[in-house]
C-alpha cells in the first residue's frame, strides 16, 4: 500500500516538473514578445533629426548623493493640469514642444495615431530620449527637442 502511494506521489511530482520544463519557455518566450521595440525620430532646437531603434524614455531618480534609480520607459510621463498622464509609445504619432520660459518645462502638443491630440508639459522635465543610431548610443534631452515622430 505505501509502496504505491509513493509510485503515486513521485509519478505526480515528475508530471509536474515536466510540465515546467515545457511552459517555461513558452512563458519566456511571451515575456519576450510583449516588449515591443520603437523607432523615434527625433529633432532637436537646432534642427539636427537623429533616428533611434529601440527607443525609450529615460530618467534617473536620485535616492542619495550617491545613488540613483534608472527608469527606461515605453510611455511618456505627462503633466496635464494636475493629472499625470502616461502616454503609451504606441499610441503615439509625434509630439511637437515648444521651450519653456525661464527654465520651465517645455509645452508638448502630443499627437495620437487616432488623430486626437492634446496639451501637456512633461511629468520629468529631466528625462530623455535614448536609443541606437547608427553611430551610436544616443541620449537627447527632452528640453532641447523640438519634434518626435514615432515611426
Amino acid at each position: 500500500m505505501q509502496v504505491n502511494q509513493w509510485m503515486f506521489r513521485m509519478g505526480v511530482c515528475g508530471l509536474a516538473g515536466l510540465a515546467c520544463l515545457f511552459t517555461a519557455p513558452v512563458v519566456s518566450a511571451a515575456d519576450a514578445k510583449a516588449e515591443k521595440t520603437f523607432t523615434i525620430a527625433v529633432t532637436d532646437a537646432q534642427g539636427i533629426e537623429t533616428e533611434l531603434k529601440n527607443g525609450i524614455f529615460y530618467w534617473e531618480e536620485k535616492m542619495s548623493e550617491t545613488s540613483f534609480v534608472p527608469h527606461e520607459l515605453r510611455h511618456l510621463p505627462s503633466k496635464r493640469g494636475t493629472a499625470t498622464v502616461n502616454i503609451k509609445f504606441d499610441q503615439i504619432k509625434q509630439i511637437e514642444l515648444k521651450p519653456g520660459a525661464d527654465k520651465a518645462a517645455p509645452a508638448m502638443t502630443v499627437t495620437l495615431a487616432n488623430g486626437k491630440s492634446g496639451e501637456f508639459v512633461p511629468a520629468v522635465v529631466n528625462g530623455s530620449f535614448k536609443g541606437e543610431s547608427d553611430f551610436g548610443q544616443v541620449e537627447v534631452p527632452i528640453g532641447s527637442l523640438s519634434k518626435v515622430v514615432f515611426k
